[in-house]
């Protein structure tokens, strides 16, 4: 039933696994020896980082945060609001911060200013999604899977109000959803 609401798909589960499968290589090629802690952003990068941890052939920690910048909408409120911290120590550490998707940058900002003060070794970014023409600050991820156009997409962990996540592949979602709330 929710297929119905997709006006078109962008990405298929194919074309996700593949690319999660390749980013998994260059990230561990990057790594090698090194201590890593993956920290992933919920609930969007849940799916994106469960698979891509898999991929990944080299010891890993994983560690959570949850931030927000829509809230039910489908712009962002240029206001990032973190509601779970990390808990894994990240002092000297190698970190991966991942996201479902980097849209005009600001919860990547934010959250990495954040993730300075636990005194990392490093910090990198990888994205599933990246919205290039919407960036408002410069920042682009050292790992991206995709690079899409400014619609606003759902499926593998994205979603619109909380909903869609568990489509399998990405999809561009029909206006007429979205407004009717």
């Amino acid at each position: 039933m929710i297929n119905q609401d997709i006006k078109e798909i962008l990405l298929t589960d194919d074309q996700i696994s593949k690319r999660v499968a390749e980013l998994g290589e260059e990230i561990t090629k990057d790594y090698v020896g090194k201590d890593i802690v993956m920290v992933v952003l919920l609930k969007g990068a849940a799916y994106f980082a469960t698979d891509l941890s898999r991929a990944i052939d080299s010891n890993l920690r994983l560690d959570f945060m949850v931030a927000s910048s829509y809230g039910n909408g489908t712009q962002t409120s240029g206001c990032v609001v973190v509601s779970l911290d990390v808990k894994e120590s990240l002092a000297g550490k190698h970190v991966i911060l991942v996201d479902d998707i980097i849209d005009t940058g600001t919860t990547f900002a934010t959250i990495i200013n954040l993730l300075k003060s636990h005194n990392p070794a490093s910090i990198k970014t990888a994205a599933l999604c990246d919205k290039v023409e919407r960036r408002i600050n410069g920042l682009q991820a050292d790992y991206v899977g995709f690079t899409i156009p400014d619609n606003f997409v759902v499926g593998y962990g994205l979603d619109y109000a909380g909903n869609y996540r568990n489509l399998p592949y990405i999809g561009i979602l029909k206006p007429s959803v979205y407004a009717r709330t």
